[in-house]
């Protein structure tokens, strides 16, 4: 995925009503831009930072910029706009580098399922029957550590979809939780416990009804951002 107009630099001046972010520009003019993060984005950000941001032109929106690339405290790399995850995803799903989900001959994007009224992020049909996706953006990180860890708060909606899936294997029908692993300087990821113990617990009772766990982690820059390995997941 390639930013196109390129980002442009910045440094962060503070993140506020959870969607809003002050920064610098490269050229010293102060901004409010669109933070597209709903997470906590612990360990994910500092006063002073260096910032990446994509301008818009359109007199339409309230804010002229969207907080897509930031330094995080441990010097890493972080995809601030947990949008990018499933654009990524595709982009690698299309281009077979997901070797665990090639051969698929058609997908879907947020095809409702399950009984808690759902969407699933991709629907892939293969000859023998689909397989349901569920795409989760990961960027937090520890100092001293190449694992990182989801969630980074409390996410009822993240274990209704763990449910979901777990439903799904039990009648069958294949089911993947994918961690789109968008922080530089990762190997493996695991449950935060620490964060949201639910969570933990509702991912092991999905692996153990069938649910499949794979974690992908990228390649970042200003420049572009690539889904190009798998890492390990630690439960």
């Amino acid at each position: 995925m390639r930013f196109d107009p390129p980002l442009q630099p910045g440094r962060l001046l503070r993140r506020y009503k959870r969607f809003l972010a002050d920064i610098e520009t490269a050229t010293g003019e102060p901004l409010t831009i669109h933070c597209p993060n709903t997470g906590s984005m612990l360990n994910c950000m500092s006063e002073g930072a260096r910032v990446w941001f994509s301008r818009s032109d359109d007199p339409k929106r309230k804010l002229p910029g969207t907080w897509e690339l930031g330094e995080t405290p441990h010097g890493r790399l972080a995809v601030i706009n947990t949008a990018r995850a499933n654009g990524l995803v595709e982009e690698a799903l299309q281009a077979g580098l997901i070797g665990e989900l090639a051969g698929f001959t058609g997908l879907k994007r947020e095809v409702p399922y399950g009984q808690e009224r759902s969407r699933i992020d991709f629907r892939l049909d293969y000859p023998d029957g689909p397989a349901f996706v569920e795409v989760k953006s990961v960027t937090l990180g520890f100092a001293g550590s190449a694992v990182a860890a989801f969630p980074d708060a409390r996410t009822e909606r993240g274990a209704k979809h763990l449910r979901e899936l777990a439903a799904l294997a039990r009648a069958g029908v294949r089911a993947v939780q994918l961690y789109c692993v968008n922080l530089s300087g990762i190997d493996a990821v695991r449950p935060a416990e620490e964060i949201d113990p639910a969570y933990a617990t509702a991912l092991r009772e999905a692996i153990g009804a069938g649910v499949e766990v794979l974690a992908y982690g990228a390649d970042i820059s200003p420049s572009e951002v690539r889904l190009v390995r798998r890492l390990e997941v630690r439960l």
